[in-house]
């Protein structure tokens, strides 16, 4: 309690100094906030694409329906597979018209279906890669009624390599954007202690341990660095509104990482005043 009334009343004392400190820990943390909210979009996006990845099986003309259905049971159980549905002829030939609108009068005149009854085999999420998706695709083809099964290669690689690529992407420049943020809140609340270097000084001379000099800056920092990111926060859901009414809709950060940014926010605040405060009593000769 000591050490928590000793923060509130140093931050009582300078004030200026810590609204400071917490509007620097809150730009640099929004700078963060920024990209995690690209990136947690750009993520969704990827992810709603790989969504619609799927296995499409063209079956012979002469399938009886209770092998297809058998076939479909079967599929399902792959631990691949998260369903997969049976289109027969005249479904198909209703989707293409339904779709492919410009083409509603030739569908009408056709006096036979050139279209062949299909299985659309959808994949879980953790096997959408493009080995999972040829695998299944391989399997499938197995059957001697399926005439042969499409995925669009190209187009899963594609995906997977682009998923790769924004990860590691988003990987280093989440690190340039922690460290650029670590080093703006380390100054400023080295500031904060400097300004009160005379405090420490004295402290010391009366015989204070460093435990005893370190707690409350320590508590300080913390206090200030969950102020930054709450500040932080605030700065990046104006941003997401923003952009959401007049540019494209977004998707909001999940509560996981807006509570690990206030973590990380508060952990750098009060790493940042024990660094500051440890190397002020070694230049008082403390250690």
């Amino acid at each position: 309690m000591r050490s928590l009334r000793e923060a509130l009343s140093g931050i009582r004392r300078a004030p200026a100094l810590t609204v400071l400190s917490v509007m620097a820990i809150g730009l640099s943390v929004f700078s963060i906030g920024l990209f995690a909210l690209t990136a947690h979009n750009i993520d969704v996006a990827l992810s709603d694409v790989e969504g619609r990845v799927e296995v499409v099986a063209y079956l012979r003309d002469d399938a009886s329906e209770e092998l297809i259905e058998i076939a479909r049971h079967e599929i399902e159980s792959y631990p691949e597979v998260e369903s997969a549905r049976y289109v027969s002829k005249v479904e198909a030939l209703y989707e293409a018209s339904r779709e492919l609108t410009e083409f509603s009068d030739v569908y009408s005149d056709l006096e036979v279906n050139p279209l062949p009854a299909s299985l659309e085999i959808a994949l879980r999420p953790d096997f959408r890669t493009p080995v999972d998706v040829e695998t299944v695709a391989d399997r499938v083809t197995s059957y001697h009624f399926v005439e042969e099964a499409r995925y669009g290669r190209e187009w899963v690689d594609r995906i997977y390599s682009l998923r790769r690529v924004a990860g590691g992407a988003a990987v280093i420049l989440g690190l340039s954007f922690a460290f650029g943020a670590a080093l703006l809140i380390g100054i400023a609340v080295r500031m904060s202690v400097l300004a009160r270097a005379r405090e420490i000084a004295v402290m010391q001379t009366v015989g204070a341990t460093d435990g005893y000099i370190r707690r409350p800056f320590l508590i300080e920092g913390l206090m200030t660095g969950l102020g930054g990111g709450l500040l932080a926060l605030a700065l990046t859901f104006v941003t997401y509104q923003a952009v959401e009414r007049t540019l494209v809709s977004l998707a909001w950060l999940p509560d996981l990482w807006t509570a690990a940014g206030l973590a990380f926010a508060g952990i750098l605040g009060m790493l940042a005043a024990g660094r500051a405060v440890r190397r002020e009593l070694r230049r008082l000769d403390v250690y």
